[in-house]
């Protein structure tokens, strides 16, 4: 994997700030990231190592989340159950829901090689050694917490999976240990499918450890795409698992880790000085730099803001704030932005649809959370059969860029099906209210006679 050039290193400390060191990427951020690739902030902010969290804070928007310690403490116990006598209830499992056809694993017989090493690079390395012996050996091995590396944006990740197994037929399966329960067989969808998408992460990781080892040995090492889920049965704390098919995750995560714009292209574009430092007093805690200068700062990097980033970015309450403060319509979903087009704020949205004022209540044109307004106008005439990752596909374009030539204004012409729809959405409004209205004056002319 090509490294940071030496310039670029030197760049990437500058942003953080002197003596700063840089916060690692864990596979849940990259899934994340990998999830709005048009972001220019996140991947600049994530490829330097900034603490968002704390950058946030300073912003005076903090991320209202995180994990609890009571999750953290039972997490680590039931992976240290799992874990148990060299992994023991973890290997009976992998052999019954995915290598029932193989040998079980006798008790005692699987290897479990030590990974430590000093730093991430010494460990990452390490890693790799033991998954080419154990492939060559090919015997039962559990790498316990291996590291693996994955280029993002031009800069290496360090990812720490929960396990890997490598089968006696070579093979490499990726164990990802959760500690939401599994009830009567099935688990909390949601859940499940954030843990594939982590999970996917760490195959892509090990796919190029083993295009290392295949290029070494001429041995072909399958890095299989079904991942196990181990999680704690019903309410109790013993282990159950079931194999989860990752291919879809998988191809998404590869097709949108790929389209990551390069740190070194975004930092290269940034004013002269620019930095993200919060110049934090002696304590370590005091943040010493304005938010203004901060804002400014922030303000120098392109987002890509959707309402997705509030469960997924540290940043996300700012960005949301900067992106209803200009009315721009990312902010009422991605859904709502896809089929706009051109269309770039609710001001733009309310003139095409010929209401010209705004619906959510304010009257200056902000967007509103996507309930009432524009939304609704969106919902109303626009939500027709549109494609996901179209939609996607649409939030990461350049403002402007679909039929921006046809109409200076708006981005859209008179004529454009997102336009008819607008309109066709603002008179079929306007009737109902109109009939509203006299529904509700006919009520009160029968009441008055009453009176």
């Amino acid at each position: 994997m090509p490294q940071p050039t030496t310039g670029l290193r030197q760049r990437l400390s500058e942003l953080r700030g002197p003596g700063v060191r840089p916060r690692p990427l864990d596979a849940r951020a990259l899934a994340a990231l990998a999830a709005n690739p048009g972001c220019r902030r996140r991947s600049l902010l994530d490829g330097a190592g900034v603490d968002k969290a704390a950058l946030a804070g300073a912003l005076g928007s903090p991320a209202p989340f995180g994990q609890s310690q009571f999750a953290l403490a039972r997490g680590n116990s039931f992976e240290a159950r799992v874990k148990a006598d060299d992994g023991a209830d973890l290997m009976r499992l992998l052999h019954e829901r995915m290598d029932a056809g193989a040998a079980p694993p006798e008790p005692g017989a699987v290897a479990v090689p030590d990974l430590s090493a000093a730093g991430p690079e010494g460990r990452a390395a390490r890693t790799a050694l033991a998954l080419r012996e154990a492939t060559t050996a090919g015997e039962w091995t559990l790498l316990d917490h291996p590291m693996l590396t994955l280029e993002v944006a031009g800069s290496p990740a360090y990812l720490e999976p929960d396990a890997v197994v490598v089968h006696p037929d070579g093979g490499w399966t990726v164990v990802e240990i959760k500690s939401f329960p599994m009830i009567d067989g099935a688990a909390d969808p949601a859940k499940v499918g954030a843990a594939a998408r982590q999970a996917a992460v760490y195959v892509l990781a090990l796919e190029r450890v083993a295009a290392q080892v295949a290029a070494a040995t001429g041995r072909t090492v399958p890095v299989r795409d079904r991942v196990l889920l181990v999680c704690p049965k019903d309410f109790a704390n013993l282990p159950t698992a079931e194999a989860v098919d990752v291919r879809k995750q998988l191809a998404t995560t590869r097709r949108q880790l790929q389209r990551l714009t390069k740190v070194e292209e975004i930092a290269g574009q940034l004013p002269p000085g620019t930095t993200f430092d919060l110049r934090l007093a002696d304590d370590g805690k005091t943040v010493t730099r304005s938010a203004e200068e901060l804002a400014e700062a922030v303000e120098a990097v392109d987002a890509a803001y959707a309402p997705e980033c509030l469960a997924a970015c540290e940043l996300a309450f700012h960005c949301r704030g900067r992106s209803r403060a200009a009315g721009a319509v990312e902010s009422l979903g991605r859904g709502v932005r896809g089929e706009l087009g051109g269309l770039r704020t609710v001001a733009e949205v309310l003139e095409a649809a010929g209401t010209g004022r705004a619906e959510n209540g304010t009257g200056d044109g902000r967007a509103g959370d996507g309930r009432t307004g524009v939304g609704s106008l969106a919902r109303t005439g626009c939500g027709a059969g549109a494609d996901d990752q179209a939609r996607t596909d649409a939030t990461t374009l350049p403002h402007g860029q679909a039929g921006a030539d046809d109409h200076p204004d708006t981005g859209l012409s008179p004529d454009a099906p997102a336009t008819e729809a607008l309109r066709r959405a603002a008179a079929l409004r306007s009737e109902a209210l109109a009939a509203a209205r006299r529904a509700q004056a006919r009520a009160q002319a029968e009441e008055a006679p009453c009176r």
